[in-house]
């Protein structure tokens, strides 16, 4: 099992979502962050200047069974690239156990 975090663009999510139910991840957690990136010009809307220094994305924990690490690692990088500095990143990390809690199942069945 591996765990799967991603930023993203908060504009890209719902495609991700899209994309990571389109390859049968159907849970997974996220949070808005606030984080600090390359991307060091501003942008400017109706005439006020924007600092992208500090950046606005989505958060996303996915915890899949190790069938399904490519295939979500695919469907993130296909449905969130945009070709811009400050697409964002993925990381990926061991995971030695799940329980699912109201029935104590333990290992890959948990995460069904």
């Amino acid at each position: 099992m591996k765990k799967i975090e991603a930023i993203i663009r908060k504009s890209r999510f719902e495609s991700v979502k899209s994309a990571l139910h389109e390859v049968e991840v159907n849970f997974f957690s996220y949070w808005d962050v606030t984080g600090i990136g390359n991307e060091k010009e501003g942008h400017v809307y109706r005439g006020i200047s924007y600092s992208t220094s500090e950046i606005q994305r989505r958060y996303l924990s996915i915890v899949v069974n190790d069938e399904f690490v490519q295939p979500t690692i695919d469907a993130i990088l296909k449905s969130a690239a945009t070709d811009k500095i400050g697409d964002g990143k993925i990381f990926i990390l061991p995971v030695e156990e799940t329980y699912r809690i109201r029935t104590g199942e333990k290992g890959g069945k948990s995460l069904n």
